[in-house]
């Protein structure tokens, strides 16, 4: 028996053995410092930021017909830092399987090195994220699920990189994140739905090398069709319920990301006066060519899938509202029997014809 045993482990979330607190603290000992700037310029980010997240609230509820007499919770604006605490916190809670502290497992060799990997991958990705909706963490004024947080040294870089005019761009990244915030506050059960699919994914399965090895072997003999790339790999390596929830979790993020950018289509352009130019700018920068360690990156963390994610689920939001009008596209917001499958996403008639 190892140093790092741990009896009934098997019943506690993979997630939950990743000591989150060392993934924070070598996150932010490794994360690189953001652009270089006046305490001044920072601080009017910071203040533009906060005022441009209010002010997105009331035009994405009157786009989307969702959250109207909500209240309006303040954003968070961090540096890359602070983001990388928000993120190890909101890991430990989603990963966590709904664990309290005095639940979770002490933390142990495994997790401890886990925890180094995680906060090397927090410390990539603070320098990569310009705002983000967490449903999973409270918010500290209201106590209620979810927060609002915006990477103010991120925001500035990019801003500076594609030649942005500052308050426009930093106002069209509040639309997007905003839009999120709205679809999580008027369905509070997209929250539960997530949290009961990471469950399944991040379940120790008690499966043993040797019998994954069989199962892999059998799916790749039996010649059934599969996904290519990450995908295709995520099919082989999960259990097939692994694999349905993985999927359900591809569909819900799909929706939401193209829900997002549909919206911002609609309100940008009487908003920011730039958007046009922003966009554009924006989309040769993410998919300009990256180098080797890079492209690495992507790959693992799936980026490159989530930005497939905004473009196919853009095209099926488009196309169902188009056809239907916004408040009837809002029955995707029903229950997760209404939300769209992967089929339907490429041929958005199979879900009219199902949920209308």
């Amino acid at each position: 028996m190892s140093a790092d045993s741990d009896s009934g482990t098997d019943e506690v979330p993979v997630g939950a053995r990743i000591d989150w607190s060392v993934a924070a603290t070598v996150g932010r000992r490794i994360a690189r410092p953001g652009p270089r700037t006046t305490g001044y310029t920072l601080n009017q980010a910071r203040e533009e930021l906060f005022d441009a997240a209010r002010r997105a609230e009331a035009p994405v509820r009157e786009v989307t017909g969702l959250a109207d007499g909500l209240p309006v919770p303040a954003a968070e604006v961090l540096d890359r830092k602070e983001w990388i605490s928000a993120a190890a916190q909101s890991m430990s809670s989603m990963l966590g399987g709904g664990l309290s502290d005095e639940e979770k497992p002490s933390p142990s060799i495994t997790g401890r090195v886990s925890g180094l990997q995680a906060g090397g991958l927090l410390a990539f990705l603070s320098g990569a994220i310009l705002g983000q909706y967490d449903p999973f963490t409270p918010d500290r004024q209201s106590g209620a699920d979810g927060v609002l947080m915006l990477v103010t040294p991120n925001v500035i870089a990019v801003e500076r990189a594609i030649g942005a005019v500052p308050s426009d761009f930093r106002l069209w990244v509040c639309l997007h994140e905003v839009t999120h915030r709205v679809q999580f506050s008027a369905n509070p059960w997209l929250r539960d739905h997530m949290l009961d699919n990471v469950a399944l994914l991040t379940t120790d399965t008690g499966e043993s090398g040797a019998e994954a090895l069989r199962r892999i072997t059998e799916s790749l003999r039996s010649g059934r069709k599969r996904e290519s790339g990450v995908l295709g790999a995520m099919q082989l390596l999960q259990t097939p319920e692994q694999y349905e929830a993985f999927s359900r979790m591809m569909m819900l993020g799909t929706l939401l990301e193209g829900h997002a950018d549909h919206v911002m289509d609609g309100v940008g352009p009487g908003l920011v006066p730039t958007v046009g130019r922003i966009r554009e700018a924006f989309d040769k920068r993410r998919n300009r060519p990256q180098n080797p360690l890079q492209r690495i990156m992507r790959a693992l963390i799936g980026m490159d899938a989530k930005l497939a994610q905004y473009i196919r689920g853009k095209a099926f939001v488009d196309e169902v509202v188009a056809t239907v009008g916004m408040a009837r596209f809002n029955a995707v917001w029903t229950s997760p029997e209404t939300l769209p499958r992967p089929a339907e996403i490429d041929e958005p008639r199979l879900w009219i014809d199902r949920v209308l």
